[in-house]
């Protein structure tokens, strides 16, 4: 920190003694009286000889703090005493401004659940709170901080004590929490420690207490927000002349305030700030503490953040088989966490600091102190505890600095505020006393010769002044000792013959006194000194704190088999291939394919060209890439179980870039995939068209310019034949209730639509109606689940009623059935392979349904459904030639080019032609073959799976594990907290973790 010039000069300071004693009692008047005496002395303090740190860049070395009435009246040098003031001689300690958190629940008491939640609850589906609120319990941005308040002293005491002077305080609980209040942490009345009625306004992806229903999932809350941020701008537009709504007009008055989203891992970070881009706010994240895994999108949301420090213990992985529950990810996490706000600092994002998440607080400061051994300043480190969080909420004004006018909220330090060997003496709350350590305390840390009756010992006492360690050595014994010291009081414990000694006495130039040896029997002691602490000892520490920790690499994504770097395009020539185009030109032997700038340039034979990446196909045969038409992979969530109707969610909000299937389906020649909503509801939330570009964000996975598609589901899963939770007053509870369902949303969806063309300020924005009108106006696409004929036609007979067209049913396994009227209709058909007799409603599935399917002009393709079938669709695909003498060349369509027809991206994948996107496979065998393996997956010309490089990636993986395997054991050893590995596994469903023991399971997703 650099030495600057006073603040404050002599003349200017001269000038404010004669109006400060004026307005002395004119400031000491309050609105509560007192049953007593009242103590109304001036409360003037004068701090001299002190390294003041008057905000995180500006120190005064040798300077005086003048506090008068719990304010900061002037810092500088030479400064005079005032009439009547306390002087405290600080002899070289050092003042900083008290620590500012600006994500706590402190003084407010947070409600409890009550009962079940959400899928599980009892069938709450409408608000239960009484007044002109919101329609949903999770949406309280009428709560008032300022209001639930209410001062507590003993946990005011273990904020001061780590630090902390103030905290802007929230309730926490709902997706829209309503407004934080910023709060000193002296024992006053909340009206002398309220310093600013509102801060912010704070949201979150939790509903809380709430016990509707409505969301149970990651989406719902996204379309939840969204919904309340439309009808937040036609209230305020025109909605409030049709109705008062006291939750409306809260939410659109705290719009003015700084806006704070809690999240729990980076990529609802990157889902918050979306929806903040899209209605024009820019929110302040407070993270989770893993940012750093995906720097480069976290700093273009342009987001402050607030950044926990509660870093993951090592997981004990001392036993093999729990070290095989832990996966890469989380270990590299335990190791790299604490370099996540050097990472953040080092990209130019600001951030402050928070205690909230730790499970022992006071080691707020000691994490603070490793992420400086991990490479972030110390200086920012002040700054992200002081400065920031004051700035964020509007306050870099009232606390955070010491300058004149500013809350008189300080700490008195031995050294600087984030040495390991520092010590906070006392932490000045609206200029209150609070003492933490005694200031004043004898440093009696040496050697010492201890005579203990007629035995002589030796005594090493180390460690800080404060709170010194002790060690009592007879020769080269050591005894497990114990001490303390109490003013001038002390007490020492030491442990022989499996007895306790225990000796009391008096710090008064020696040490002395009397006790007990291990057979109870009463002896003086005393202890001399006989020197200081040893300096090499204090210089091997030194180096030790100032060694940089060895660590593994950020990988993209950070999971297993993600690389240092993102792969990019190369110009590649395959030579030699037997390609199938899916094309007129059909398959063709020995001939070759350029890839070049993500597009296929040029197929032909002996082609040639300059600076390529020649791979010999010879042997080998070139497709296009497997399309998957219905997944339900790489997602946070997959059924929004709640309304029959739920068309406002959506898939491409909960993208889960880093699902390892991803990887595993790129192994089997899957380059993309319709990430589809569950079969939960009969409209269900509309789907993400994706192409497996391994490594990057959820955002650029998603296929540029593609059309919008939803899914529709019909049968046993929508009408709830079987119940989850107890939850079964949903409507509908028969098939012809679902009928009813898309009759009565797409009429409102026409009046909705109607309106929003005639008249669009005054109509509200529904987004439920929004996706459904664009089904009307063919700007969205449906993709029904299917099992039943009558079911097929019924919808069928619904679209055309309402003027568009059914694009595509899937699963239809009595599409065979009903193959004439799908093929007048214009529908296609994406069907399980084989599949039957799994439940009452697919009895009548054939595996010839494929081909019947294809041979009454139907476009047909083959979906998994399942992450582990998705990996084998070349091989689902094959059977059709089996079962009704399908062509090959067809039976691959089913899986390339005719799922691409599907989602209207045939025009730019699903063959092999000059000028489409280079998804490509290299096949080691015919592709239809069980035999065959992919070799290379190729996706916009990009190299994401090869198979020599997966190899390599294995022998990675084992010793990376095995390093970080070591590391951990080593830390417990080295005395670090453990945690124990979650038995499920840190795996995100059944599938993986039944994958990584070894057992065999087929779970499918509500269909």
């Amino acid at each position: 920190m650099s030495k600057l010039y006073p603040l404050f000069t002599m003349k200017h300071f001269l000038s404010t003694l004669l109006f400060l004693m004026i307005v002395l009692h004119v400031s000491a008047q309050e609105t509560h009286p007192v049953n007593g005496a009242q103590d109304k002395r001036p409360e003037i303090y004068v701090f001299t000889n002190a390294n003041v740190v008057v905000d995180y860049q500006t120190t005064m070395v040798n300077s005086t703090l003048v506090v008068v009435k719990g304010k900061v009246e002037a810092v500088g040098t030479n400064l005079p005493i005032p009439q009547g003031a306390m002087v405290i001689d600080l002899k070289g300690k050092y003042i900083y401004p008290s620590m500012v958190d600006i994500f706590s629940d402190y003084g407010i008491e947070q409600p409890k659940p009550q009962g079940a939640r959400g899928f599980f609850a009892s069938g709450e589906f409408l608000s239960k709170k009484k007044g002109a609120f919101n329609a949903n319990e999770a949406v309280k941005p009428e709560t008032k901080g300022n209001e639930l308040f209410n001062a507590n002293s003993a946990n005011a005491k273990s904020l001061r004590d780590i630090g902390f002077g103030a905290v802007s305080t929230h309730l926490m609980d709902g997706v829209v929490r309503g407004t934080g209040v910023l709060v000193s942490l002296s024992d006053e009345k909340e009206q002398k420690t309220v310093l600013k009625g509102e801060t912010a306004a704070y949201y979150s992806f939790d509903k809380g207490t709430s016990t509707q229903v409505y969301p149970t999932s990651q989406m719902g809350y996204i379309a939840l927000l969204r919904q309340t941020f439309y009808d937040g701008i036609w209230y305020k537009n025109f909605g409030n002349t049709l109705e008062y709504n006291i939750s409306l007009d809260y939410f659109n008055k705290n719009l003015a305030l700084p806006q704070i989203f809690a999240v729990n891992n980076k990529l609802n970070a990157l889902r918050a700030d979306k929806i903040g881009d899209e209605f024009g706010k820019q929110f302040i994240i407070k993270g989770s503490g893993d940012e750093y895994q995906l720097i480069d999108e976290i700093k273009a949301s342009k987001a402050s953040f607030i950044l926990p420090v509660n870093f993951p213990e090592a997981y004990d992985v001392e036993d093999p088989y729990d070290a095989k529950l832990v996966s890469l990810a989380n270990m590299k996490h335990w190791e790299l966490a604490p370099t996540n706000p050097s990472v953040l600092a080092k990209a130019g994002i600001e951030f402050a600091f928070t205690a909230d998440g730790l499970k022992n607080k006071s080691d707020f400061i000691k994490n603070i102190q490793q992420a400086i051994e991990y490479g972030l300043d110390k200086q920012t480190a002040l700054k992200a505890v002081t400065y920031t969080p004051a700035k964020l909420v509007g306050a870099e004004n009232i606390v955070g600095s010491l300058k004149k006018g500013m809350v008189a909220n300080f700490l008195i330090t031995s050294k600087e505020l984030f040495d390991k060997e520092n010590t906070i003496y006392e932490n000045w709350v609206q200029g209150n006393r609070y003492i933490i350590n005694d200031m004043n305390v004898t440093d009696i840390r040496g050697g010492y010769k201890l005579t203990f009756g007629n035995e002589l010992l030796s005594l090493s006492i180390s460690g800080k002044a404060e709170k010194p360690d002790f060690k009592v050595n007879k020769d080269t014994i050591k005894y497990t000792t114990s001490g303390s010291i109490d003013g001038k009081l002390l007490t020492l414990t030491f442990d022989r013959n499996n007895k306790k000694v225990r000796l009391t006495g008096v710090i008064d130039g020696k040490l002395y006194g009397e006790g007990q040896d291990e057979n109870g029997k009463w002896l003086a002691w005393v202890a001399e000194k006989t020197g200081e602490p040893k300096e090499e000892t204090k210089k091997d520490e030194a180096k030790k704190d100032t060694k940089a920790p060895e660590l593994g690499k950020v990988t993209f994504p950070f999971s297993a088999y993600g690389l240092p770097e993102v792969p990019k395009a190369e110009m590649v020539l395959i030579k030699n291939a037997t390609v199938w185009t899916n094309e007129k030109e059909g398959i063709l032997k020995n001939t070759d394919v350029l890839i070049n700038n993500g597009k296929i340039e040029k197929i032909g034979q002996n082609l040639s060209a300059t600076g390529a990446k020649v791979i010999d196909g010879t042997g080998k045969h070139l497709s296009a890439g497997i399309i998957d038409e219905h997944s339900h992979i790489a997602l946070d969530g997959v059924n929004e179980f709640t309304y029959s109707l739920s068309s406002e969610v959506r898939m491409g909000d909960v993208i889960n870039s880093e699902a390892i299937n991803i990887y595993r389906q790129l192994s089997g020649g899957v380059i993309g995939a319709q990430l589809l909503h569950g079969s939960a509801n009969a409209v269900g939330g509309q789907s993400a068209i994706v192409k497996f570009r391994w490594g990057l964000s959820p955002e650029k996975m998603k296929i540029e310019g593609a059309d919008g598609f939803i899914k529709f589901a019909l049968g046993e899963n929508v009408k709830r034949g079987r119940t989850f939770g107890g939850n079964i007053t949903r409507f509908p509870n028969t098939r012809m209730g679902v009928e009813q369902i898309y009759v009565e949303g797409f009429t409102r969806a026409r009046e909705y639509d109607k309106n929003m063309k005639a008249n669009p300020t005054q109509t509200r924005k529904d987004l439920q109606l929004e996706a459904l009108a664009e089904i009307l106006n063919k700007k969205r696409f449906i993709t029904c689940h299917s099992y039943v004929q009558s079911e097929i036609n019924m919808l069928m007979k619904v679209a055309e009623q309402f003027g568009f067209k059914v694009n595509t049913f899937t699963h239809i396994l009595e599409g065979y059935k009903v193959a004439d009227k799908m093929q007048k209709h214009g529908v296609a058909a994406s069907s399980f392979s084989d599949w039957w007799g799994y439940k009452f409603e697919v009895y009548d599935a054939i595996p010839y349904n494929p081909v019947l399917l294809t041979n009454a002009g139907v476009i047909t393709a083959i979906n998994s459904d399942d992450a582990e079938m998705a990996r084998r669709l070349n091989q689902e695909a094959a059977k059709s030639v089996k079962y009704g003498g399908m062509s090959e060349e067809d039976a691959l369509k089913m899986v390339t080019l005719n799922p691409a027809k599907m989602l209207h991206l045939d025009n730019r994948t699903g063959s092999i032609k000059v000028g489409k996107d280079a998804d490509v496979v290299l096949w080691s065998d015919n592709p239809l073959s069980i035999y065959a393996k992919a070799e290379k997956t190729f996706v916009d010309g990009v190299l994401y799976y090869d198979i020599d490089r997966d190899k390599q990636l294995r022998e990675e993986i084992n010793a990376e594990r095995n390093r970080l395997i070591q590391k951990m054991v080593n830390a417990k050893k080295g005395g670090a907290p453990t945690q124990r590995p979650n038995m499920r596994g840190d795996y995100t469903d059944i599938e993986e973790l039944s994958k990584k023991l070894g057992i065999q399971c087929k779970c499918g997703v509500m269909e």
